[in-house]
């Protein structure tokens, strides 16, 4: 049976998530040169396939073009003009089900993530959790192209991804003597969040010892948050709503090391191939979204019985009146970083 040569992709969201499609996409492409590939993702997202030779991007407008059923009937008929032979569904939500739906009846062969929700299920679960390594979930996402009969395997590595520095980004690496710290100090659940008591203790620390910090990643309310650090201490750059997402990823790959919550700055971190260290609270990364080619040990976290207490971080996760995000200190981190340096 011969392998497809043109397949469509479909991953809508999150943010993570699409960064670490693209990095298993960009070993796919390195492996299978001929294969063509048609990503569907948010418009947002499309700087992740950028420089990914055989990828053609195909924007979703879930809130207006391609809205409900109809618009997905005018998704899928946008798609046919590429003439695809494959469907590879990594995202497995409504939305997709229905375009694999419509593509299985146009012939196409379509086959489907395995997202593990029992084994993530018993893994978060109150009582009597079975804790131990679920299947990383970009491995789910390559076993789908294994499933077209492609013979896919990832390297798990990183791999030097250095763009240049964005010309509105110079001042912040005209010093070549400090090292440079990236900190995704936010997240999109609070229960995934350092305190800011506790970041501003290792933003004070770092930029008093040799680093520059660069912050990443919010809204109005997170570049307040930002702003005021960048104020209070040296040597530390607000970064949120200043630059594009090209511009972010072509700055964070200039880094010496990121320092992100389990986030989407850790999978960006990773398709730029630059080290991660990544905070786990309610979260763990036994649920199988650590970073690409990432280190287990760079995973900062405090072992408790009750964590974790969701896979997204959506929900508390009290570690005797502790939430336990709040049991990784100031010191643990610098004592990493230290040794790192």
């Amino acid at each position: 049976m011969s392998l497809p040569q043109r397949i469509i992709v479909t991953r809508f969201s999150a943010m993570g998530d699409v960064a670490m499609v693209a990095s298993v996409l960009k070993e796919f492409c390195q492996q299978y040169p001929t294969v063509e590939i048609i990503m569907v993702s948010r418009p947002f997202f499309a700087p992740f396939f950028d420089g990914i030779k055989n990828i053609k991007f195909h924007a979703i407008e879930p809130k207006t073009t391609h809205k409900g059923l109809l618009g997905l009937i005018r998704l899928k008929n946008e798609l046919a003009q590429y003439r695809a032979e494959a469907v590879a569904d990594l995202h497995f939500n409504l939305r997709s089900r229905i375009l694999d739906v419509l593509f299985s009846l146009s012939g196409i062969k379509v086959k489907q993530l395995d997202k593990g929700r029992a084994e993530k299920k018993a893994l978060t679960r109150k009582e009597n959790k079975v804790k131990h390594q679920l299947k990383l979930t970009v491995e789910r996402y390559a076993d789908v192209f294994r499933a077209l009969g492609f013979h896919f395997e990832l390297s798990h590595k990183l791999a030097s991804n250095l763009q240049d520095v964005p010309k509105a980004a110079f001042s912040m690496f005209g010093n070549f003597e400090r090292k440079k710290i990236g900190i995704a100090a936010f997240a999109q659940h609070r229960y995934k969040i350092l305190s800011l008591v506790t970041m501003g203790q290792i933003i004070d620390h770092l930029t008093h010892h040799g680093y520059d910090v660069l912050l990443f990643g919010g809204g109005k309310e997170e570049f307040q948050i930002a702003q005021n650090w960048t104020e209070s201490f040296p040597n530390t750059y607000n970064t949120i709503g200043k630059f594009t997402l090209r511009e972010e990823l072509d700055i964070i790959s200039n880094l010496d090391l990121m320092i992100s919550m389990d986030s989407s700055g850790l999978h960006m971190a990773s398709l730029m191939g630059i080290r991660c260290l990544s905070l786990w609270g309610a979260t763990h990364p036994y649920a199988g979204f650590t970073g690409y080619g990432q280190q287990y040990d760079d995973c900062i976290q405090v072992e408790h019985p009750n964590r974790p207490s969701a896979v997204y971080g959506n929900k508390p996760c009290d570690c005797d009146g502790t939430e336990a995000i709040d049991l990784i200190t100031a010191e643990m981190l610098i004592e990493k970083i230290t040794a790192i340096r």
